[in-house]
């Protein structure tokens, strides 16, 4: 196994949270780079990585964190509703990360991007996902990029998005576009897929199509869902609602504001169905089916098993303003009280648990 520590990127965000235990309970060295270290206090696994302080919005911070590393994952990027500022900001960050990993030798760069073919009406959000994944495989280290639709987990924004919409509302207004197709996956199949790339060097410099074993619609994963809670609901599908006013909408029933739902759910125009199978014969992850990956999803929500969340994530777009929690999420902390008269010596806080 290489001893070289890897570097992670988005480490405070959904999916950098999940994967870091996961490399680590592997036996991995690794490395965070984040911009608040505080945002990593109360991790079960704080103290088992090393963390550097730095912005890849600030190519002078990034030396630091690079050295030694030999391989990175890139997991970060900008969730807002506009549209030029944030896709160039997501341009500046992937210039700066493959010139620093340049300058430091790095061997492999591994980033998960977005499915969905490239046209005129692909989402905003999705194509800054795609240029991404360009800057990053035109730098000099070999960067794989793997490209996802909806992630099914316990606190990704999409999947608390339909899982406030299926367990709240008996009617939903839909718009047309929810007949599109899509392929989710399974956010254990996502990490595997992570992990699995970066040991095979057989995937470097490739872009790979990961999904599901099921092309569903969104109006059918919201069926499914209602099937597997056991509840009856009935859809009426509409052509007038645009996608701002979805995500307002989604803002008045879901914890997800409407400047995050908006990018998701505007990304429900484009068909995001896998082109081609390649990764199956690189990297081998046993499938999981739609069904199962909700009902591991709930039972996780249930346990209250899952370090991170979507409100987790760091958003430069959204410092500074308040994000509106659901109210039914609670949020819990431990802290080991010293002895009468010697003050309190608080120990790692739990993260915070979902319902």
């Amino acid at each position: 196994m290489n001893a070289k520590p890897i570097l992670v990127t988005g480490a405070t965000g959904y999916i950098g949270g999940r994967l870091v235990p996961q490399l680590l309970a592997k036996g991995y060295r690794v490395r965070c780079l984040v911009r608040d270290p505080d945002r990593l206090r109360g991790r079960t696994w704080e103290n088992s990585v090393e963390v550097v302080a730095g912005d890849v919005l600030d190519p002078s911070s990034l030396a630091r964190a690079f050295e030694g590393c030999g391989a990175a994952y890139y997991l970060v990027h900008s969730m807002a509703s506009g549209t030029g500022s944030f896709q160039e900001r997501d341009l500046v960050a992937a210039r700066n990360f493959a010139e620093a990993a340049a300058a430091a030798h790095l061997e492999r760069i591994v980033y998960l991007g977005g499915l969905g073919r490239r046209s005129e009406t692909l989402s905003h959000h999705l194509t800054s996902r795609h240029e991404v994944g360009d800057v990053l495989r035109a730098g000099s280290v070999p960067a794989t990029e793997l490209r996802a639709a909806m992630i099914i987990g316990s606190g990704s924004a999409s999947f608390e998005i339909l899982r406030s919409l299926v367990s709240r509302l008996p009617v939903m207004i839909c718009p047309r576009w929810v007949a599109n197709r899509s392929q989710p996956i399974a956010i254990q199949s996502v990490l595997a897929y992570l992990i699995g790339c970066m040991e095979n060097p057989a995937t470097a410099g490739q872009v790979f199509d990961i999904g599901g074993p099921e092309i569903l619609t969104y109006k059918q994963m919201m069926e499914r869902f209602a099937g597997i809670l056991e509840c009856r609901r009935w859809m009426l599908v509409v052509p007038v609602l645009t996608p701002r006013l979805s995500a307002y909408w989604a803002n008045l029933v879901t914890p997800v504001p409407a400047s995050i739902a908006f990018p998701l759910i505007e990304g429900l125009k484009s068909e995001t169905v896998c082109e081609d199978d390649r990764i199956k014969d690189l990297v081998a992850v046993e499938p999981i089916g739609f069904d199962d990956a909700v009902r591991l999803a709930l039972e996780e929500h249930r346990q209250h098993e899952v370090e991170t969340r979507w409100t987790n994530a760091s958003m430069p777009a959204h410092e500074g303003r308040p994000i509106r929690f659901d109210p039914t999420i609670r949020e819990k902390t431990r802290a080991k009280i010293g002895s009468p008269g010697l003050g309190v010596s608080p120990i790692s806080p739990r993260a915070p648990l979902s319902r």
